[in-house]
């Protein structure tokens, strides 16, 4: 190779060493800044489109566990109200046994009735409070809840509301004023017992569910995202010795593109 002050190939050289080098660099500490060795679809097209596929599910499944929470919710508020409802029963009916012996005295008779009503009463309070965010499952119009299973929504769980209602238990009238009615009284709550022991076991399953499948989805969302960092999070142990060993290379580098371009001052000796 001739000797040339117009083309210097060792310093041609030594510098597409020393860009190599700096843009390698400069890779690594946006991994560095960044945490990821995928940042942007640039790094790489197709696994940062699976990142982002993922990370949309992920998403989505927030959305999930909000509606999940909120039935779960909507429905412990029902049972609350439906427990109520069957602690005031077991006392009516304890109310009515009392009024149906025969050994009472009017008096009595007459206050263990206007307890009765009273009982009564209260069930259809505790029926009308019984609204979480404007939802109310177990009054006469009460409102079924459809929890999102899925992330596209196209699955949903489903929790039936119960009629707990006076009506709706069957205890819109009737009294135990006399010996008889108070008789037949026992028969009706007894019966009302039993219909809201059913429907709270319907709803205690249906709140059980919703709870199993929001811990489901929290955990297939965790794992989600563990997928996704290790698809684009970059391990910062190795990017640090990767670092330390480019630094070292540049350095290096900037030398001996120097001694490169040093090397033509040589040819001057040749002129004296």
């Amino acid at each position: 190779m001739p000797n040339s002050v117009n083309t210097n190939v060792g310093a041609m050289v030594a510098l597409q060493n020393l860009n190599q080098t700096s843009s390698e660099l400069m890779t690594v500490q946006n991994r560095i800044n960044t945490g990821k060795k995928i940042a942007s679809a640039k790094d790489n097209g197709a696994i940062w489109a699976i990142a982002q596929n993922q990370r949309a599910t992920s998403g989505s499944l927030n959305a999930v566990k909000d509606s999940l929470q909120r039935s779960q919710s909507t429905v412990d508020v029902a049972i609350a109200g439906g427990e109520a409802v069957s602690d005031l029963l077991l006392q009516m009916k304890e109310k009515a046994l009392a009024a149906s012996d025969s050994s009472l005295d009017t008096a009595s008779r007459t206050a263990l009735n206007d307890d009765f009503n009273a009982l009564r009463d209260q069930i259809g309070k505790s029926v009308s409070n019984a609204t979480f965010n404007g939802v109310n499952m177990i009054s006469a119009t009460g409102t079924s809840i459809a929890a999102l299973a899925n992330d596209d929504g196209s699955s949903k769980i489903t929790v039936q509301a119960q009629d707990l209602s006076l009506a709706g238990i069957s205890l819109s009238t009737g009294s135990i004023s006399t010996q008889t009615t108070a008789a037949a009284m026992i028969a009706t709550v007894g019966t009302a017992i039993s219909t809201v022991s059913t429907a709270l076991s319907k709803m205690g399953t249906g709140s059980k569910s919703l709870g199993a499948h929001l811990t489901f989805v929290s955990k297939l969302q965790d794992s989600i995202d563990a997928g996704v960092g290790n698809l684009v999070d970059a391990d910062l142990a190795k990017e640090s010795a990767r670092l330390t060993s480019l630094q070292t290379k540049q350095q290096l580098g900037v030398q001996a593109l120097s001694i490169a371009n040093s090397s033509s001052s040589g040819l001057l000796s040749l002129f004296r």
